[in-house]
């Protein structure tokens, strides 16, 4: 199994630009040097949970300029909201400052507000995201498209500058939908998910849809690749651990509940400031436990192995360790290393 590094942070408790993305840069730096798979940064628009991180293609920028072998990936490109080709540009850029190292994800997006850009494309997110996949790979290659210019002409375009990377890795982002595990299999492309929303025999069941859809799109010759995405924290015990984040993890779920309220089909909707003060901690109360139980792993690298195997014994191929949670840097960067660890432990590299 891979191990990798995710990023999703909530910004509530940053004191400013010189703090907020230290533990993006210098982790990613880290697991550049400890061998780690790859590095995800998400997309994530008009809200303080996940909205440091607004447009992977600039974090994937910065990170291109301060590692030399780590893979750089969207986790996710929310393909409605934007043309194909401005997407392929974009990342076409990272590709050539990377030398090569890129994978996107792409999503349908769910929140409402995240499409006031692009109101337009929120009914039909779900196959947009879809069709995204064939245009993104045409573009890629190098194939022309055509668009209406300016003067009303229609005109071939191409996407520059051309990439490095040959093929480009390509995952579908799903929240627990097995049709999007499906779809997936069919297209030929990677499935990104997370342990929130699914019991593992639900994920395992899932997992097993996507890989009979690959083989048979594939004729066979290709099984799928499955990324799961966990929160993670690493101490010396289970307690020294579960201390660690209790109260960071705690805030950070008080923040994802609040953009879960305000998501209706219409709009912002009303966030956890409308509940009563008893409602809204009971709320972050049952997340909480959940995380501690099953969602997050938080222990020690025996622990952490120990759950890997079980992942992997459903078909999982990389666990992507979402570490930004509100730990204080100095203690997610050592969490890295841990996972580094992990990385060595579970598939017998040497240290």
């Amino acid at each position: 199994m891979d191990f990798s590094l995710f990023y999703f942070a909530d910004d509530a408790d940053r004191d400013g630009a010189e703090s907020r993305y230290r533990l993006l840069l210098e982790g990613a730096q880290l697991a550049d040097r400890s061998g780690l798979a790859a590095v995800w940064t998400p997309e994530r628009h008009f809200h303080r949970f996940g909205g440091v991180y607004p447009d992977p293609a600039v974090t994937g920028a910065a990170l291109a300029t301060v590692t030399e072998r780590i893979q750089i990936r969207a986790g996710s490109v929310v393909s409605p909201l934007h043309d194909p080709l401005e997407v392929v540009e974009r990342w076409a850029v990272v590709d050539n400052l990377s030398h090569g190292r890129v994978g996107l994800s792409l999503a349908s997006g769910w929140h409402a507000t995240d499409f006031a850009t692009r109101p337009e494309a929120f009914e039909r997110r779900r196959e947009l995201v879809v069709e995204s996949v064939e245009q993104i790979r045409q573009l890629w290659a190098g194939v022309p498209v055509k668009r209406t210019d300016g003067g009303g002409r229609t005109v071939e375009v191409r996407a520059f500058p051309p990439p490095v990377r040959g093929a480009l890795p390509l995952w579908l982002t799903s929240a627990g939908s097995i049709e999007t595990f499906q779809a997936a299999g069919r297209l030929g492309v990677g499935v990104l998910t997370y342990l929130v929303g699914h019991t593992l025999a639900e994920l395992a069941d899932k997992i097993a849809a996507y890989r009979a859809a690959a083989r048979a799109a594939s004729g066979d010759s290709w099984a799928g690749h499955v990324v799961l995405m966990v929160h993670v924290y690493l101490d010396r015990t289970m307690e020294d651990a579960k201390e660690a984040v209790r109260g960071p993890l705690r805030n950070y779920l008080r923040s994802s509940l609040d953009l879960n309220a305000r998501s209706t089909r219409r709009g912002a909707g009303e966030g956890t400031e409308q509940m009563s003060p008893a409602d809204a901690e009971a709320l972050v109360d049952r997340s909480l436990a959940g995380y501690f139980s099953h969602h997050g792993v938080f222990g020690t690298v025996d622990y952490a192995a120990t759950r890997a195997d079980e992942l992997a014994g459903i078909g999982v191929d990389e666990m992507a360790c979402l570490i930004d949670f509100g730990v204080a840097d100095e203690v997610a960067l050592a969490s890295v290393r841990r996972i580094a660890e992990l990385n060595r432990e579970f598939n017998g590299e040497p240290s």
